[in-house]
């Protein structure tokens, strides 16, 4: 842990590497020309871009007992599940936000259109001070939308309203909120051992549902068909068509079933952060601090000897005290210095077990994907196993670069991204849309998006479509690096 500031900070440059993949990925200039490892897999297999969603809610995993142990040593009361529950409706109400705003159709509403976007920033910069908690200010947009919108629609405008018939109920921000909403309740009850069982058994019940479970109205049941497996049979049944994935047809990739197994990454992340915090002391051995002690007062009197030796060749204590191993008087402190190595010597411990278990769970998940596919669309239980393998990898090494050996100038960017996740996310997938419905001339006279615009015009025109592709992709989360940047110089954190 951070002294300064009780925080991880290499999870919050995990969660920043994360967030910013994430946008990266979802926002290159052109969906027909992207570099493969930016691509998700087309059914059955893995690429870079499949780690990246799993890596999230492994990091809401390891946040919850961050979250949560102070609460539960002081008594699990009603707030405790009035604060799990607000912050787990507030991050599924987001995810329906990024498809909903600005609540109508901005190209099928008449209203001028200098006083139609007035009226769509209005209601976004609401949920922006809705998530700072500035009420009023909130209040005061969302009065102006409904003047604007209300009364151009009274007047005889023809305003057309977002059709929640045809919203998309799953997402990225509802699963996530699902996942922390049970995983918490889970954690609140249970102790790791049971956490671990849990898990376990989600991964073998989905397994066995997913392969054994025949499906209706199709003559052979195969996670090889997008249509024919019980993930997506349940969602077209339970959801429709209508609140589906549209891309996805058949099937949706953070549908119902398959949110069994994120469960279970979640919780993967719960057991990391519950490792990550055992107490420095209480974990070292009585040996291993006699070790530590013996450490201290050999260097001690190796330091007094040389103090000794160059006090008699006109040298000064200062001097020789500033090059002892331990860094500070051999005389004075001993008790620091010894919390200091015990908790040196946990830390390393600790990485040590995050390099182990994610070793061992990327090798149990690659052995399960030659019978059980590895498959993020239906978050099978072999990758599951295996990102969860991969996010301890990732975690571990920014534990040891950024909490052990104190390597953090590099990373100040993903802190950025890290403390504002959900501000970057939601307000980037706006933003993307709203690019992608505001129309402006083109080649021929023929409209095209804002974002086609900006594509073709600064970013076509020297570079390959598949680099410029990427160049605008880049050039997007700079853009948001910027504006986050804004945020954080101002001390401005938005939580739920």
């Amino acid at each position: 842990m951070n002294s300064n500031q009780g925080r991880l900070i290499s999870l919050d440059v995990f969660r920043g590497i994360t967030i910013a993949a994430m946008v990266l990925v979802n926002n290159p200039g052109t969906w027909s020309a992207i570099y493969g490892p930016l691509k998700h897999a087309e059914w059955h297999g893995i690429t870079p871009t499949d780690y990246i969603f799993p890596f999230f809610l492994f990091i809401v995993g390891v946040a919850i007992p961050i979250a949560l142990d102070k609460r539960i040593e002081e008594g699990i009361t009603r707030d405790v599940y009035k604060k799990i529950l607000t912050r787990s409706a507030a991050i599924f109400a987001s995810g329906l936000a990024i498809s909903a705003l600005p609540l109508f159709v901005i190209n099928e509403t008449a209203i001028p259109w200098p006083l139609k976007w007035l009226a769509a920033l209005s209601i976004i910069a609401a949920l922006y001070f809705l998530y700072l908690r500035k009420f009023r200010i909130a209040f005061a947009l969302v009065a102006a939308w409904t003047l604007i919108v209300f009364g151009y629609y009274f007047a005889g405008w023809e305003v057309t309203a977002y059709n929640v018939g045809t919203m998309r109920i799953p997402g990225v921000l509802q699963r996530i909120a699902v996942c922390y909403l049970i995983v918490s309740l889970i954690y609140l009850h249970t102790g790791w051992k049971h956490q671990t069982a849990i898990g376990i058994a989600l991964l073998l019940i989905y397994w066995l549902l997913m392969t054994k479970v025949p499906v209706p109205g199709c003559e052979i049941t195969t996670i090889d068909d997008r249509a024919c497996n019980l993930a997506a049979f349940l969602d077209r049944v339970i959801l429709g068509y209508d609140h589906m994935w549209k891309a996805g047809k058949v099937f949706d990739p953070e549908g119902i079933l398959s949110t069994l197994p994120a469960i279970a990454t979640t919780i993967s992340g719960v057991l990391t952060g519950k490792w990550l915090r055992r107490s420095d002391e209480g974990r070292v051995t009585s040996d291993e601090k006699s070790v530590a002690t013996r450490r201290i007062g050999n260097a001690g009197v190796e330091a007094e000897e040389r103090i000794s030796s160059e006090n008699n060749n006109g040298g000064t204590r200062d001097e020789v005290i500033s090059e002892s191993p331990v860094g500070a008087d051999p005389s004075e402190g001993s008790g620091t210095q010894l919390s200091s190595l015990v908790a040196r010597h946990s830390s390393l411990e600790k990485a040590t077990g995050l390099f182990f278990f994610g070793t061992l769970l990327l090798a149990i998940g690659w052995a399960w994907s030659l019978v059980f596919p590895l498959n993020k669309s239906l978050w099978t239980s072999s990758y599951t196993v295996y990102t969860s393998g991969l996010a301890l990898l990732t975690l571990g090494v920014c534990y040891f670069l950024i909490d052990i050996k104190g390597y953090k100038r590099w990373a100040k960017p993903f802190v950025i991204f890290g403390v504002n996740a959900l501000a970057l996310f939601v307000f980037s997938g706006i933003t993307a849309r709203l690019l992608g419905i505001i129309k402006v001339g083109g080649p021929e006279g023929k409209e095209i998006s804002l974002q086609q615009w900006i594509f073709q015009n600064l970013f076509l025109t020297w570079a390959e479509p598949i680099n410029a592709s990427l160049a605008y992709a880049i050039a997007f989360i700079l853009f948001w690096l910027f504006l986050m940047w804004l945020l954080y110089r101002r001390r401005i954190f938005i939580k739920l």
